[in-house]
């Protein structure tokens, strides 16, 4: 841990590519859309969301009860509201580069 770390209340910077839900040390080891400052607790909790939404695609795939055509189940509802906590959580920890491109895609609700 170096001493921006120590300042820093134990932050580390990392890349995250929401698609993929990878969370990256390395700038250049694949494409990222987001930079953001985390502890290892916080990384942690990111990297929980991401899976929980990855399993809510699942059952959403492997759900053959309903149409394919309908999106409105609650498996998706499920899906829908990881992704909008992920995306709190990265423009939380977010640089203000990160802060500024997530409020511009206008997928942070208000009043929650």
């Amino acid at each position: 841990m170096n001493d921006a770390d120590t300042r820093d209340g134990g932050r580390r910077t990392y890349y995250v590519a929401v698609g993929p839900g990878q969370i990256l040390t390395d700038r250049g080891a694949a494409s990222f859309e987001f930079s953001i400052r985390a502890t290892e607790a916080e990384i942690d909790k990111l990297e929980e969301l991401f899976q929980e939404a990855q399993d809510a695609e699942e059952d959403e795939i492997f759900d053959y009860s309903d149409s394919p055509l309908v999106s409105d189940s609650p498996e998706n509802e499920t899906y829908d509201a990881l992704f909008m906590e992920i995306y709190r959580m990265l423009h939380e920890l977010g640089t203000a580069e990160t802060k500024r491109h997530i409020e511009s895609m206008n997928v942070l609700r208000q009043g929650r």
